[in-house]
């Protein structure tokens, strides 16, 4: 273990506050829509109903279906102890972005193999797309790490936290051109407008939810919260990486919960302002975050890191 109690105190608790972040999106999202919405609480409440209700599996499934929710939920809660609270981390897996990138590549991974297991077309044609979008959003997600550790002159995300605080780092392109990149993978990685509508239940249109069809009960619970995990995870870095927090303990914990509202608020402002893009304009979209991150290693090249 390194860095305060407190901090690691609150990266473990990650495991268990993690739905409070949709929610709250959620909750958010319903307000600016003049509506009252469900409360920040209701996806713990549907954990509780999806965990007592019976596992069901289709008929002639594999053990990759009945292995893949548990092995998601398990990669996403290592990622998310991978994520440092400031300086603070258990670092029982590390805190390197490379360990990080690849436990949340394992998550996806073995939940799309899980939805072609049943061969059912609808859960396939969401796997599909999760994975075009992936093929797209995680070298975006490498590079924009790449330009903050650049920064930082370092892989370790502790010290990319640590370099976010630093006015020279914070004010050079390269910098912001990870923000800007990191941005589309807020969304992409949440699955929010305009990239997916995580409020619809038309097979047709469905990208995240599409893979989970098949699944009932416990095994639903746990891919729910490895959802919601990923939303804890993108947003938590996000705050760290990009937005200058104190450097003491008690104000770090106090300034990441604020910022990490902001931009939950910011993305349900998102979802209430643009409307779902059409499928195949995702990877151009997409793609001008990957053109975004190869103008900042640029301009990092030529000496605006310097």
């Amino acid at each position: 273990m390194q860095g305060s109690p407190l901090a690691i105190t609150v990266q473990v608790a990650g495991l268990s506050l993690a739905p409070l972040l949709p929610g709250t999106i959620q909750t958010l999202k319903a307000r600016l829509q003049g509506r009252r919405g469900p409360s920040i609480l209701q996806p713990y409440r549907e954990l509780r109903r999806l965990w007592h209700k019976s596992v069901v599996a289709p008929e002639d499934t594999t053990f990759v279906y009945r292995l893949a929710p548990s092995l998601a939920a398990a990669a996403m809660a290592c990622a998310l102890l991978v994520v440092p609270i400031g300086s603070g981390s258990i670092a029982w897996f590390g805190t390197d972005m490379i360990v990080l990138v690849g436990l949340l590549a394992l998550a996806r991974f073995v939940t799309t193999a899980a939805a072609w297991d049943p061969g059912s077309g609808f859960s396939l044609m969401g796997a599909g797309r999760d994975l075009m979008f992936s093929v797209f959003a995680e070298p975006v997600l490498l590079l924009a790490l790449v330009l903050v550790a650049l920064g930082a002159h370092s892989t370790d995300l502790t010290s990319m936290v640590g370099a976010a605080r630093d006015a020279h780092t914070i004010g050079t392109p390269a910098h912001w051109m990870a923000a800007l990149a990191f941005s589309l993978i807020l969304l992409v990685e949440t699955g929010r407008q305009p990239i997916d509508n995580p409020d619809t239940h038309l097979e047709l249109t469905m990208v995240h939810e599409g893979p989970l069809l098949e699944y009932a009960g416990r095994d639903l619970a746990m891919l729910q919260w490895t959802a919601a995990a990923r939303h804890w995870i993108v947003l938590v870095l996000a705050a760290e990486l990009f937005i200058p927090l104190p450097a003491s303990a008690p104000g770090n914990v106090l300034a990441l919960t604020a910022a990490v509202t902001v931009l939950c608020g910011v993305l349900a402002l998102v979802e209430t302002s643009f409307a779902k893009m059409r499928i195949l304009r995702v990877p151009a979209l997409l793609g001008t975050g990957l053109a975004v991150c190869v103008i900042g290693l640029a301009s990092w090249r030529a000496g605006g890191g310097i």
